[in-house]
């Protein structure tokens, strides 16, 4: 067997690096820019490395009985973990995986291919305006994983937006996305009071002291119209190697406070991170 050698490329958003795992034979990290994006286990597809993506990967795991076909639309492709993640736990699903960088969808299928029969469509385009364009009522759960760099951008962060997601998804449909921020949390607090105008129920997933402002880090926002089953995400989250919790309800009532909701004129990219705080370690 040939010894995997890493891959570099300068794709349309950045250089976008492929490097192998040496304990795991089949597995690749990316990186674009140096920034840490994905991580794939081509022969175990249902491992999920980063941290934030586990508790993405929690979620999926309990909008729906185990092992039950969705129609999910992934907003940010990297590498396809979390497509490649359902097509494992959920066979039969139909999926979408919209990306912006049209090098990267092509250094990803010419690399890390998915395995037949996965039924995953790629899409090279813009998430918001691919998400307008998409049918109403279209979509059981909506995974937003978008970073310009190490940012999400604007016009993914406003009310206009989170009213475009809540049109696609269907009536019993959860959205859930990764965001990132640091004490005061200005942009994640205005982020849930957007969500919280379209739908009933809202979660957050992050680690203790994330959500104690002791240092910059990824959450997991959860939106639903019926209650996430949030007993079931904090036994899984707990269990993680790095724990996090599950804020909802009245906890998270007081987290949002008095914040905002970000009208599309308003809308700014999430905080700028720390040097060092999604470093490859």
């Amino acid at each position: 067997m040939n010894e995997a050698i890493p891959v570099s490329r300068v794709t349309d958003h950045g250089t976008a690096r492929l490097m192998p795992d040496v304990d795991r034979p089949r597995a690749w990290l990316l990186t674009v820019d140096g920034a840490p994006q994905s991580y794939v286990d081509l022969d175990e597809p249902a491992h999920l490395e980063f941290e934030y993506t586990r508790r993405l990967g929690h979620v999926l795991d309990t909008v729906a009985e185990p092992g039950r076909a969705l129609d999910v639309v992934h907003l940010g492709g990297g590498a396809f973990t979390l497509p490649r993640y359902v097509a494992a736990t959920r066979p039969g699903s139909r999926q979408d995986v919209v990306e912006a960088d049209r090098g990267l969808l092509a250094l990803v299928a010419e690399h890390l291919p998915l395995p037949a029969g996965a039924h995953v469509a790629a899409h090279a385009a813009d998430a918001r305006a691919w998400l307008e364009d998409a049918p109403a009522d279209s979509a059981d759960v909506l995974v937003a994983d978008v970073f310009g760099g190490s940012r999400v951008p604007a016009h993914l962060a406003c009310v206009g937006y989170a009213r475009e997601a809540a049109r696609v998804l269907r009536a019993d449909g959860v959205y859930v996305a990764n965001l990132a921020d640091g004490a005061p949390f200005a942009f994640l607090r205005a982020q849930l009071a957007g969500f919280a105008t379209l739908f009933e129920e809202l979660a957050l997933i992050a680690e203790p002291g994330v959500l104690r402002g002791r240092r910059f880090g990824n959450a997991v926002l959860v939106a639903a119209h019926r209650p996430p089953d949030t007993a079931a995400l904090a036994r899984r989250t707990a269990a993680d190697v790095f724990p996090a919790r599950v804020e909802h309800g009245r906890a998270l009532r007081d987290f949002i406070g008095d914040a905002r909701p970000v009208r599309d004129e308003d809308a700014a990219p999430s905080p700028e991170p720390p040097a060092g705080a999604f470093g490859i370690g």
